[in-house]
C-alpha cells in the first residue's frame, strides 16, 4: 500500500441524496463507490485488514448490499460467504429471527448448515443505522453456535446510536456520519 492509498478518501465516493426515500431522510448512496474499482477495492481492503487470512471461516453478509462487501472480504481472507436473506428467499432448510422495526417486525433467515458450533464469523453490512438488522443477524449466528469475531460496516450513521445494540462485539466502520448533513 502506498501512502496515497492510506489517505484515500472513501467518503468522497458516497453521494448524499436529501429526502430519499421520504422527506427528512438523507440517503447515503454507495453506488459511486461500487462503480469505482479503486474505491471499492480500497473499501474491501480496509474492511478485511484487521483479520488475517485463515482467521475467519465465513463472512456473513446482510441482505442485500452487505452481500457485495461480504463477498469481496471473503475473497481477501480466503473465507466462505453466508447470505442472510429476508424470509422465503433461501431454498434449503433455514433458521430465522424476527426483530422489531420502527413500525412492525421483519424476519431474516440463513441456511441451517451455514454456521455451526465454533464457526468463526465476520459480520458485514454496508450501513449501520439503528442496529436492528445486524443485532438480529448476530443473534441468529450465536444461536447456531457461531463465534462472532467482528462486525464491519462501510458507513455508520452515528447519530442513530445503532452501535449500542452491538456493544458486545468489536464494531468497525470506515465512514462515520455524526449528523444528517451532507
Amino acid at each position: 500500500m502506498t501512502r496515497s492509498d492510506s489517505l484515500f478518501d472513501l467518503r468522497a465516493f458516497i453521494r448524499s441524496i436529501p429526502d430519499f426515500p421520504k422527506p427528512g431522510i438523507m440517503f447515503r448512496d454507495i453506488t459511486p463507490l461500487l462503480r469505482d474499482g479503486r474505491a471499492f477495492s480500497e473499501a474491501i481492503r480496509r474492511m478485511a485488514e484487521p483479520y488475517k487470512k485463515g482467521s475467519i471461516d465465513v463472512v456473513l453478509g446482510a441482505e442485500s448490499r452487505g452481500f457485495l462487501f461480504a463477498a469481496g472480504i471473503a475473497l481477501a481472507l480466503g473465507a466462505g460467504v453466508v447470505p442472510v436473506r429476508k424470509k422465503g428467499k433461501l431454498p434449503a432448510a433455514t433458521t430465522s429471527v424476527t426483530y422489531d422495526l420502527e413500525y412492525g417486525t421483519d424476519t431474516l433467515q440463513m441456511h441451517t448448515d451455514a454456521v455451526t458450533r465454533g464457526t468463526r464469523v465476520l459480520m458485514v453490512d454496508d450501513l449501520l443505522a439503528t442496529g436492528g438488522t445486524m443485532a438480529a443477524c448476530c443473534d441468529m449466528v450465536e444461536k447456531a453456535g457461531g463465534k462472532i469475531l467482528g462486525v464491519e460496516f462501510l458507513i455508520e450513521l452515528e447519530f442513530l446510536a445503532g452501535r449500542k445494540k452491538l456493544e458486545r462485539y468489536p464494531v468497525r466502520s470506515q465512514i462515520v456520519y455524526d449528523n444528517e448533513l451532507p
